[in-house]
């Protein structure tokens, strides 16, 4: 498939910067520019490429929400272009993972879906132009002799012995590379350039390699396959893209593409480059992460410790909370570690308005208020959302067997310790006021199991007719009616902030949190929670946002992520920069 690019864009030309959504940064000048000065007729043609060799993470999102939104503001296009040049690491699933990704951001390439390998045919013609200028060649040093003879950054490279072939014999062995006819690692297609130069990347870099593996896409057709750098700068050439966002790792690559384009007097896009994103406490290298995946140090690809984007969704991070804490962090040209608490404060601020709330208990103490009928079961009538009456009520049935948390009894409660303990007068919440009268432990154990109290009926809803006040409100389910659960409790996957800070003779896998993952099986919710559907969202009221589990949720079966606490440490940290 070729893209058409005869299409002159929309009338973009504005002399207001002001005028332009969101906040300024240097790649939306450097755009604004560019249609005010007519450059590519006013066209802003962007693209997303990644190349499908495993699951888009948090970092490509930031360069998802560039390219589509820089795109979307200056009424351009951006193109889906999968830069499909390795067949023996690319997959199918890889391709569908990655669009489902980038349409649950929000954003669509409508009917621009392109790949490298479309190109492949006119990459191979243009390879073969640059052999016929004497700009290219067949060379027989192996791997490991070309990055020797590449030199390093203090010493110039050597140039390899098949370096001045002619130009006859090295259309013939490229002829005979493409035929199959050389087996993998015996030979390569070359760029003849510099190797003097400075950037070790146009040491003669390698164009084209042998790799016998079938294509996802072309099967068998082709057995040479063109490098990342020769494929991608063509490719954005061919697109008619006008501005190539990128992220920083790729400035040093910008003059092989320019001298690239230039040889084959090709239309030429303008790279810009990004700071990438870097997270504390998170690996953002695709190879360490399939390394987690396939050594199972982590359940798959969508393992809700993983900064995948599929882990996100699963954990229960929303697209809106992802595309602010973008926002928030804006665009730089320089490098730097974002803390995860920023990331967090966004999910929170967005979860805090939309999700609702719900009652469940993690680790159960059973509660029996001795003075209430055996009989009665009370129907209350509880918000959604206690800051927001339209989100409506549910109802929560109250009766004499409940269930708390362990940790809001204490028989003998430390200092400040203001929850349930013997005699004891707490709140349950929009329920009544309860007093402990006693605590029942296993005979053998001595483990506490069993609570018994009494409630004052005049304080039902949670207030008291006389005033008097009490200094703590716990949550609670009833008994008979709560539904089991499962609730996975999780952590960040790295023990320290950055896990690549490794000292002598150690592995970033040695970083790995072994407190990452708690899974509490026999945990209790209230019976609203019947009706939730995997991927719902809620709060748990005093414990953290939770979602329900996308992959083992299933009837009879609940199964809650915790999506992060409550607690906010990034906001106290604003708080305190503002004092």
């Amino acid at each position: 498939m070729t893209p058409n690019n005869d299409t002159k864009g929309p009338d973009l030309n504005t002399s207001n910067e002001t005028e332009r959504p969101g906040s300024s940064h240097f790649i939306r000048d450097i755009i604004i520019e560019d249609v005010r000065n007519n450059k590519n007729d006013g066209r802003v043609v962007t693209r997303f490429p990644p190349e499908p060799n495993g699951y888009l993470h948090i970092g490509h999102a930031k360069a998802i929400n560039i390219n589509f939104g820089m795109a979307a503001e200056f009424g351009g296009r951006c193109n889906l272009r999968f830069d499909d040049t390795n067949p023996s690491k690319e997959e199918v699933e890889y391709v569908e993972a990655i669009k489902e990704d980038i349409h649950w951001l929000g954003f669509d390439w409508d009917d621009r879906e392109y790949y490298a390998s479309d190109y492949f045919e006119q990459l191979f013609q243009y390879a073969f132009k640059l052999i016929t200028d004497g700009k290219a060649y067949v060379c027989h040093l192996t791997a490991e002799q070309i990055r020797e003879y590449r030199g390093t950054l203090t010493e110039p490279g050597r140039e390899s012995p098949y370096r001045n072939r002619s130009i006859e014999e090295n259309l013939d062995l490229f002829r005979r590379m493409k035929a199959g006819e050389f087996d993998e690692g015996t030979c390569v297609l070359r760029a003849k350039i510099d190797m003097n130069a400075p950037n070790l990347n146009m040491r003669d870099p390698v164009m084209y390699r042998i790799i016998k593996a079938p294509h996802h896409r072309t099967g068998d057709t082709w057995c040479i396959y063109p490098m990342y750098d020769w494929a991608h700068g063509q490719s954005d050439s061919i697109e008619g893209i006008t501005h190539s966002l990128c992220s920083l790792e790729f400035e040093d690559h910008r003059p092989l593409y320019d001298w690239y384009v230039n040889a084959l007097g090709i239309h030429h896009p303008q790279q810009i480059e990004f700071a990438r994103l870097n997270l504390n406490y998170t690996v953002m290298s695709k190879r360490k992460l399939l390394q987690l995946v396939k050594e199972g140090h982590v359940s798959g690809w969508n393992d809700p410790r993983m900064p995948t984007l599929s882990g996100l969704r699963r954990r229960g991070y929303t697209r809106s909370a992802i595309r602010n804490f973008m926002e928030r962090i804006g665009v730089a040209k320089r490098d730097s570690v974002v803390d995860i608490a920023l990331l967090e404060h966004c999910l929170r601020e967005d979860l805090e308005q939309s999700a609702p709330r719900v009652m469940g208990v993690l680790r159960p103490l059973r509660v029996v208020i001795t003075n209430y009928p055996d009989d009665l079961v009370e129907e209350l009538e509880v918000p959604n959302h206690p800051q927001d009456p339209s989100r409506g009520t549910r109802k929560i049935p109250f009766a004499k067997v409940l269930y708390i948390e362990q940790d809001d009894f204490r028989e003998e409660p430390p200092p400040k310790y203001w929850r349930l303990s013997p005699g004891r007068e707490v709140r349950l919440r929009f329920g009544y006021y309860i007093t402990c009268t006693e605590a029942i432990k296993d005979e053998n154990t001595g483990e506490i199991i069993e609570v018994h109290c009494t409630y004052d009926p005049e304080t039902r809803g949670g207030s008291s007719p006389d005033g008097r006040k009490v200094k703590s409100t716990i949550h609670w389910v009833p008994a008979h009616a709560a539904l089991k659960a499962e609730v996975r409790l999780y952590d960040r996957l790295f023990t320290k902030p950055n896990p690549l800070d490794l000292e002598e003779g150690q592995d970033f896998l040695d970083m790995i949190n072994p407190q990452s993952l708690e899974i509490l099986e026999n945990c209790r919710v209230e019976p609203s929670l019947s009706t939730a559907k995997p991927g719902d969202i809620m709060q748990f009221e005093r414990l953290g946002y939770f979602c329900v589990d996308s992959v083992d949720t299933r009837p009879g079966q609940l199964v809650f992520n915790r999506t992060v606490p409550l607690r906010d440490t990034w906001a106290k940290i604003e708080q305190a920069d503002q004092k």
